[in-house]
């Protein structure tokens, strides 16, 4: 009886042993996976402009059509529009079309989240930072007819003497109208 006992004793040890490598053996696939995992290189730095440069680039004049976004992070309409314009860049791709986003986020963010989003979204060699901190009355009044900086997103294009804006969200539509509109 002592040996039946016994034997009953070392198989329901040997059992238990058994399902703790088991574990110990999942856990060790599952960390295997986990360092399978490939990382995105990290997003690179993006290029700061000043007001004046900013400025200079809304006022060239040529035949390139110039489409200018001004956007946040964390804008939801602004976020909305980025598929309509990202289109638009392939379409023109190698023609005088000239399509730049301009981040209005704070300068926390500039090295950490806006370069990821930028880069989650395809936009990254599109992109400039601006403080807007810095853009004051005058800023507004020089270069658009309608928008006083108190509302993202705003979209601005110019081909030679002919400008077109837009406060507010964007349709796919709408970007298609206005840009053939300075395209004729």
């Amino acid at each position: 009886m002592k040996t039946i006992i016994l034997s009953a004793f070392v198989l329901v040890a040997l059992s238990a042993c058994k399902k703790e490598t088991t574990n110990t053996e999942n856990n060790s696939e599952t960390e295997d996976s986990i360092s399978q995992v490939v990382e995105k290189p990290a997003a690179k730095p993006l290029p700061e402009v000043s007001p004046a440069k900013t400025g200079d680039f809304l006022a060239k004049k040529n035949d390139t059509l110039y489409v200018t976004n001004f956007f946040a992070t964390w804008c939801g309409p602004c976020v909305q529009e980025i598929p309509h314009f990202k289109k638009k860049i392939e379409e023109f791709k190698g023609q005088p079309v000239k399509i730049t986003f301009v981040s209005l986020d704070q300068k926390e963010v500039w090295n950490s989240k806006v370069p990821a989003f930028t880069q989650e979204h395809g936009i990254e060699n599109h992109t400039v930072l601006l403080d807007g901190q810095l853009l004051d009355q005058n800023f507004f009044s020089s270069n658009f007819k309608e928008w006083t900086g108190s509302a993202i997103p705003f979209t601005f294009m110019r081909k030679g003497d002919k400008t077109v804006e837009t406060l507010g969200n964007i349709s796919e539509q709408q970007l298609n109208e206005k840009i053939a509109s300075l395209l004729k």
